[in-house]
């Protein structure tokens, strides 16, 4: 019984056994420098996504920006330098150094309404 269990140990590494026999022939027929590639490969596979994630969001703490809408006061989040909608009053703006400004065309002149009570017309 112990004769079994032991073939089924030998089974689960042989796939090791395999990999270490591998490397050891490589390495003394002087390919050293190729495994030593491949180890060097696999590290920086490994690393990549661990710098991507930081990197990414190095470079999204530095674009996100948090303001609000300059017509109806909204406040939503929005990338620099790039144009979107207002979520609340759907009006065009555009993300330049950390605020949002209206996107207008050129030649648009802005007006700004002014309330004017009713009794002063009677006047």
């Amino acid at each position: 019984m112990s004769f079994n269990n032991s073939q089924l140990n030998l089974v689960n590494l042989r796939p090791l056994l395999t990999l270490l026999a591998v490397i050891w022939l490589l390495g003394s027929l002087g390919l050293g420098w190729l495994v030593k590639s491949l180890f060097i490969l696999f590290v920086l596979l490994s690393l990549a996504p661990v710098v991507a994630f930081f990197g990414f969001r190095w470079w999204l703490q530095r674009n996100l920006v948090n303001d609000k809408c300059p017509v109806c006061a909204y406040e939503f989040t929005g990338l620099n330098n790039s144009q979107l909608q207002c979520p609340n009053c759907g009006e065009r703006l555009l993300v330049q150094k950390g605020h949002f400004q209206r996107f207008a065309p050129e030649g648009t002149i802005d007006v700004t309404a002014v309330e004017v009570p009713a009794q002063s017309l009677e006047d």
